[in-house]
């Protein structure tokens, strides 16, 4: 099926939506990551369980016991992502971050190997070497930029844990949205990392409402990259194929780089743009591969 030029103008408008995400977060200054996470998911929850009442509320009593656990499971991770990658972009730069998120292909690939005994190929395995030295380029050149940023070192891990935590969360989103329509796993999923965040807020101390800037900040991430990006790519994939999609979010760390260099003068150094270019690369080899 050949994708509408309208589809292609909404990918757009999505990866554009994906870019601008830890720019939304480094203008919400020192507000609590897991307090904007919370705010982030809540957004798309109130947003959509209008439409999720009217159309896919009878497919959600529907849920077996198996679904529903799988959904709140995935939902529990997606929270815990989104906290975690909140805070690894207020601790280290937008271009590190960003490109060490985007290492949840490789670990869908570990996971397949080590639970699914879905063994990658010669090419695959050197790619997740090749991803590794990446990251640890990209952390040495993090450790010669430590003066600009908060934690670069515990900013770059989280965004690695963030990486991981959405690796799973995608492998058992593909198993759920086999029979599951968007609506009816999409708001749940929401709602669980809202319960997730906020459970966050209270362990850590911290405040689960939000006043001034920081609040549009949050309801902005919610509506930008969680309604426009992840709603454009879930309309993309029954045009694109999914392995094509992979690939044209590797553009969101190119483009969070480029509007953090302009408005927050954050210029990666040399070894900080070898490393992603090493880890986009390697993410690149392992994505095809993993369609092939």
């Amino acid at each position: 099926m050949r994708a509408p030029t309208a589809v292609w103008f909404l990918i757009g408008l999505g990866l554009l939506a994906f870019g601008a995400a830890p720019i939304l977060i480094r203008y919400a200054g020192d507000a609590p990551a897991l307090t904007l996470a919370f705010w982030r998911t809540v957004t798309v929850t109130l947003v959509l369980a209008p439409f999720a009442m009217v159309r896919a509320r009878d497919e959600i009593r529907a849920f077996s016991v198996r679904e529903w656990s799988l959904v709140i499971g995935a939902g529990i991770l997606l929270g815990l992502h989104f906290m975690s990658w909140i805070g690894s972009v207020q601790l280290t730069s937008v271009a590190s971050s960003s490109a060490l998120v985007t290492l949840s292909p490789v670990f869908i690939v570990v996971l397949g190997g080590t639970f699914l005994d879905e063994r990658p190929s010669a090419r695959t395995t050197v790619a997740i070497g090749v991803a590794v030295v990446g990251a640890a380029v990209l952390a040495l050149g993090s450790h010669s930029e430590a003066a600009s940023f908060p934690n670069p070192a515990l900013g770059n891990g989280l965004a690695i844990v963030a990486a991981a935590l959405v690796a799973v969360y995608l492998v058992i989103g593909r198993a759920v949205r086999q029979g599951t329509s968007f609506l009816a796993y999409f708001v749940p999923l929401n709602a669980a990392a809202a319960v997730t965040c906020g459970i966050g807020c209270v362990l850590a101390g911290e405040p689960l409402m939000l006043t001034g800037a920081a609040a549009w900040l949050a309801i902005a991430m919610g509506l930008g990259p969680g309604l426009l990006g992840h709603g454009s790519l879930n309309v993309a994939v029954r045009y694109i194929p999914a392995a094509l999609i992979g690939l044209l979010t590797l553009t969101e760390p190119v483009l969070a780089s480029g509007i953090a260099a302009v408005l927050f003068q954050e210029i990666p150094g040399a070894a900080t743009i070898l490393g992603i270019v090493i880890v986009l690369s390697a993410v690149v080899v392992v994505v095809r591969a993993r369609e092939a």
